[in-house]
């Protein structure tokens, strides 16, 4: 009687582990998931920029004439930091574009250390009528452009042509 009773316990688990993995398949197919979800919130950088233009002790630079499509995610100025300015994007295709400018020396460790450790190409590439140097990276690219004691750098995961994007649209106050 024993051996028929196990028997019957561990059918009964198979059973219901199948009962379950069908519960759970059905409801995957069949019950929407946000597959199409942004999980990045787009910000209002505004109040952030405006308190950097009156504290940095150089004009700060945030684009104008991006398209809709460009999306803000992440803001920050760090005056203890060289007056560092951060803006992050997501273009158009989802990959990630940042505006970091800063007072912060020596340039090539600032710049290493916001392009995810970049180099220096060597070569130059003119953005809105304005040479820009061109870093190369496993993580990020960047573009670089220093006036007097800033440095500006347009970084990230997105193609070169979007970051001349970015940089072209730049304008600072």
């Amino acid at each position: 009687m024993a051996s028929k009773r196990g028997k019957q316990t561990v059918r009964g688990m198979f059973l219901s582990m199948a009962v379950a993995t069908g519960a759970a398949g059905f409801a995957y197919i069949f019950i929407p998931h946000g597959g199409n979800a942004n999980p990045v919130p787009a910000i209002d950088y505004r109040v952030e920029l405006l308190t950097a233009r009156h504290a940095a002790p150089y004009p700060v630079a945030a684009p104008d004439g991006l398209a809709k499509d460009w999306k803000p995610t992440s803001v920050s100025y760090d005056h203890e930091k060289g007056s560092s300015w951060h803006l992050g994007f997501l273009d158009p295709d989802g990959k990630y574009v940042a505006v970091e400018q800063s007072t912060s020396s020596p340039v090539d460790k600032y710049v290493t250390e916001v392009s995810q450790d970049a180099k220096d190409t060597g070569r130059t590439q003119q953005v809105a009528g304005e040479a820009w140097q061109h870093w190369k990276g496993d993580k990020y690219d960047a573009l670089v452009r220093q006036d007097k004691d800033t440095t500006t750098v347009v970084t990230g995961s997105a193609s070169t042509e979007r970051l001349a994007e970015m940089a072209a649209a730049l304008k600072g106050s």
